[in-house]
C-alpha cells in the first residue's frame, strides 16, 4: 500500500522526530488518500478474526472471601484474574454510561524526573474507600461513591533523570487478624495500606487515617535496600504491588536494565506482615537462593529480578513470580550458571518459607530482554472432563504458557524448536526455544511486502532498510549489523496481562506488535568497558545503553522509517477473546485510532481503528461487557465480551495507560481508570483519575 495516514506515533513523534511544515502539508494529503483506504482495510484486515463466544458459565467453586462490590487487589484477586462478577452494567446499558466523578491528584512531572514517568496505577477499593498511588507514589484514600479525598500520604520520593521507572501500579491491602497478630499490631493498625516506592523504601500506613504503622518496621518504614550489592537510589525500584498473605509480604523489584555487570540483586523477599521483619530471601543468581547475608556480605550482582506483580494460590500457599533477565540484557556470554537458570521464567515459590516449588524456563539464555512481563493468571479450567488449577503466563514472545500451579507440569504443549544460530562474538545461542500452541505469535515472519509508509518514499526506504538488517524471524540474535527484533522489546504482552472469567472459561487479551532494532555497538572511542566514575543510568530504556562490563553497548529503537512512523504496516494492536476450554481464538479486532498520535489537533473522533500501541490491560465483568484503555488514543472503551463489538467509548483527558477496575457502593456500580499519560509512550501527560457510571434513570 503506497499511501497510509501520516501517524507519528507519541512514543517516537515527541521525542525521536520534528516534523517539518512540508511534513505536516503530506500529511493532509495522506490523510484524504488513506483514510478511505484504511476504512476499507479495516473490514478487511487477515489478522481480525470473527466469532462468538461460548454464553454458558458454571460458577467457578471458590473460597474466596471478596465481597462481589470490592476490588481489593491490583488483578482484584491476587489470582491475577481481573474479573469482576458485577453485572449492574450490562451490553445492554453500557452505552449509557455517563462521568460519574473525576479526581485530580496534583501529582505531575517534576524538573528532576526521567522521560520515563508513568501512571500506570489501577485503584484497589475496600468498603467505601478507594485507594491508589501517584507516579511519585503519593497515596490516596477516596470516597468511592464522591471521589472526594479522604486523606493522603506523601514518601517524599526524590527522583533523579537516572531513574529508568518513575511510577507505582498499585498498592496492596491488608486486615490483621487475631490469630496472626499481636493485640498492639492490630490497635496500631487494623487495616493498613502497603506502599512500595521507587527508591527502595516500602510504607506500611493505616488505611483509616493515613498515619503511618508504627508497629511495623522502622515506624512504618522498611529500608529494601539493606544487603543490597549497591544501594544507589534508582537502581533498584519496586513499581509493583506485593503480593500479601496472612503471614508475609512477598515484594521484589525492577532493576536498572542494560547499565553494567555490576548491578544491584534482583532478589525476591518475604517479610512479616505485621511486623515488617525478613523471613526469608530467594535471591535467583546466588548458589544458594535462600542464604541471607550476613551483615558483612550482600545479595548477588545482576540476579534476576521480578517487576512485573505476582500472583498467589492461598490453598497452595505458592507465589508465582514472573521473572526477567539477568542485566544486561543484549548480550550475555559473561553469565553464570546460577544467573540463567530462572532468568525468563516462571517461578513458584513456598510464600511462607521461600523455598522453591517448581520453575519454567519460557526463553533459554535470553539476548532480546523476552522476559515474563505481566502478572500471571490463575484459573481452574476445565480438561478432557477435568477441572486442572492452572496457571497463564503471557509473554513478550506472544506465547501464553499455561501450566497445572501445583507442579509445574504444562497442560497446554510447548513444544522446543529450533531457532537461528550465530551469535555476537564471545556469546553463543540456545538451540531451541519453548513455543507454547497458546500463542499470539505472527503466522508468519516479516518480509519487504509487510514495510509500509505514508509515501512511496518512505516505504521504499523501510524496505531498503529491512534487507539492510539481520532477520531470520524471532529469536533472530543480536549482532552488529543490527538485528530486526519481532515481536519487538515492546513485547506482544507488556505488564496489563490478561483478564480471566472463571465462571465462562474464557479470556481477555490485547496483543500488540511493533517491531524493533538492536545493534551491538564494539568497544571503542566514546564507548569504555568499564563505567567512568558516578556514571549513572539513562533513564530509559530504549536509544543507547552502556551495558558496561561487557563487549558491547547497544542502542534499541523502534523500527521506523525517516519520518518517524513504524516500517511494519498496521495494524500494531488487537483486542481479543480465548475460549480456555478449547484454547482456540474466538475473535480479534483492531483497537485504536490516531486522533491523539497526529502532529496538530484531530477535533473529532477518526473514523477508523488503526489497531494502536497499547500499555495497560483488560477487566472483564459479569455483565458481558469488557473494558480497556491502554491504546495510544485517549478511549476507555467496552466491547461485548461475547463477539467483540464496541459498545460504547469515553474520552479521556489524558493517556490511560493503565489498567481500569470496577466496583459497587450504595448500589451503584462504577469503572474508574488512570488517565495520567505516559512519558515515554509519549501520550499527554495529566493527573486524573476518572469514574464512570450508569445515570439513575438508566434501565
Amino acid at each position: 500500500m503506497f499511501f497510509g495516514i501520516w501517524l507519528i506515533l507519541p512514543f517516537v513523534w515527541h521525542r525521536l522526530v520534528v516534523p517539518s511544515s512540508g511534513a505536516v502539508a503530506a500529511l493532509v494529503v495522506a490523510l484524504l488518500i488513506s483514510g478511505g483506504i484504511l476504512t476499507w482495510a479495516g473490514f478487511n484486515d487477515p489478522q481480525e478474526i470473527n466469532g462468538t463466544l461460548r454464553a454458558d458459565a458454571t460458577p467457578a467453586a471458590t473460597s474466596s472471601s471478596i465481597a462481589d462490590e470490592d476490588w481489593p487487589a491490583y488483578g482484584r484477586n491476587q489470582e491475577g484474574q481481573r474479573y469482576s462478577p458485577l453485572k449492574q452494567i450490562t451490553a445492554d446499558n453500557v452505552h449509557q454510561l455517563k462521568e460519574a466523578w473525576v479526581f485530580r491528584t496534583g501529582d505531575l512531572k517534576q524538573p528532576n524526573d526521567p522521560g520515563e514517568i508513568t501512571n500506570e496505577v489501577t485503584p484497589i477499593k475496600v468498603g467505601d474507600t478507594l485507594y491508589l498511588c501517584t507516579a511519585h507514589q503519593r497515596l490516596f484514600a477516596l470516597d468511592a461513591a464522591s471521589g472526594k479525598e479522604k486523606w493522603h500520604f506523601d514518601p517524599q520520593l526524590k527522583t533523579d533523570s537516572s531513574f529508568q521507572h518513575v511510577t507505582c501500579r498499585g498498592v496492596s491491602y491488608h486486615e490483621a487478624k487475631a490469630d496472626t497478630a499481636s493485640p498492639e499490631v492490630i490497635a496500631d493498625c487494623p487495616r493498613r495500606i502497603i506502599l512500595p516506592v521507587n527508591d527502595g523504601r516500602l510504607f506500611a500506613v493505616n488505611a483509616e487515617t493515613g498515619k503511618l504503622c508504627e508497629t511495623f518496621a522502622n515506624k512504618g518504614v522498611l529500608n529494601l535496600q539493606t544487603n543490597m550489592p549497591d544501594t544507589t537510589p534508582g537502581l533498584y525500584e519496586p513499581t509493583s504491588p506485593p503480593i500479601i498473605t496472612d503471614k508475609t509480604i512477598v515484594i521484589a523489584g525492577s532493576v536498572t536494565d542494560n547499565f553494567s555487570t555490576r548491578e544491584t540483586s534482583g532478589v525476591i523477599r518475604g517479610f512479616d506482615v505485621n511486623s515488617g521483619k525478613l523471613m526469608w530471601a530467594f535471591d535467583p543468581g546466588a548458589k544458594d537462593p535462600n542464604a541471607i547475608p550476613a551483615d558483612e556480605h550482600a545479595f548477588t550482582f545482576n540476579s534476576p529480578n521480578s517487576w512485573a506483580p505476582a500472583a498467589y494460590d492461598a490453598k497452595l500457599d505458592l507465589v508465582y513470580l514472573p521473572m526477567g533477565v539477568t542485566t544486561p540484557d543484549i548480550w550475555g556470554g559473561n553469565r553464570t550458571p546460577e544467573q540463567e537458570r530462572y532468568a525468563s521464567s516462571i517461578l513458584a515459590l513456598n510464600a511462607t518459607t521461600g523455598k522453591l516449588a517448581w520453575s519454567y524456563q519460557t526463553v533459554h539464555h535470553d539476548l532480546w530482554d523476552m522476559d515474563l512481563p505481566a502478572q500471571p493468571t490463575l484459573a481452574d479450567i476445565t480438561v478432557d472432563g477435568t477441572t486442572v488449577p492452572v496457571i497463564y503466563a503471557p509473554a513478550k514472545t506472544g506465547n501464553i504458557f499455561v501450566l497445572d500451579r501445583r507442579n509445574g507440569e504444562l497442560v497446554v504443549p510447548a513444544p522446543e524448536k529450533p531457532v537461528p544460530q550465530g551469535a555476537a562474538k564471545g556469546d553463543y545461542v540456545a538451540k531451541t526455544q519453548p513455543f507454547s500452541d497458546l500463542t499470539f505469535r505472527p503466522k508468519k515472519d516479516l518480509s519487504g511486502a509487510d514495510m509500509w509508509g505514508a509515501t512511496m518514499f518512505d516505504q521504499l526506504v523501510c524496505r531498503v532498510m529491512f534487507h539492510q538488517l539481520r532477520y531470520e524471524g524471532i529469536f533472530t540474535p543480536p549482532s552488529e549489523q543490527g538485528t530486526l527484533v519481532f515481536p519487538g522489546n515492546l513485547g506482544m504482552f507488556e505488564w496489563g496481562g490478561i483478564s480471566v472469567d472463571p465462571d465462562r472459561q474464557v479470556a481477555i487479551a490485547n496483543p500488540m506488535a511493533l517491531p524493533f532494532v538492536s545493534k551491538l555497538i564494539p568497544r571503542g572511542p566514546g564507548n569504555p568497558m568499564e563505567p567512568p566514575k558516578d556514571a549513572k543510568g539513562t533513564g530509559t530504556e530504549a536509544g543507547i545503553q552502556p551495558q558496561y562490563g561487557v563487549p558491547f553497548g547497544v542502542t534499541l529503537n523502534p523500527f521506523l522509517s525517516p519520518f518517524g512512523l513504524p516500517c511494519k504496516q498496521p495494524a500494531w494492536g488487537y483486542i481479543s477473546a480465548l475460549d480456555l476450554k478449547t484454547n482456540e481464538i474466538v475473535w480479534k479486532k483492531r483497537i485504536g485510532t490516531p486522533r491523539d498520535s497526529m502532529p496538530f489537533p484531530m477535533p473529532v473522533p477518526v473514523p477508523f481503528n488503526m489497531g494502536m500501541p497499547m500499555l495497560g490491560g483488560p477487566i472483564s465483568t459479569a455483565g458481558n461487557v469488557l473494558f480497556i484503555a491502554a491504546t495510544a488514543d485517549n478511549y476507555l472503551r467496552a466491547y461485548n465480551m461475547s463477539n467483540g463489538e464496541k459498545l460504547w467509548q469515553g474520552r479521556l483527558p489524558a493517556g490511560g495507560q493503565a489498567t481500569p477496575m470496577t466496583y459497587e457502593v450504595n448500589g451503584k456500580q462504577y469503572v474508574v481508570v488512570s488517565a495520567g499519560g505516559h512519558g515515554s509512550f509519549g501520550t499527554k501527560m495529566g493527573d486524573y483519575i476518572v469514574a464512570y457510571a450508569l445515570p439513575d434513570d438508566a434501565k
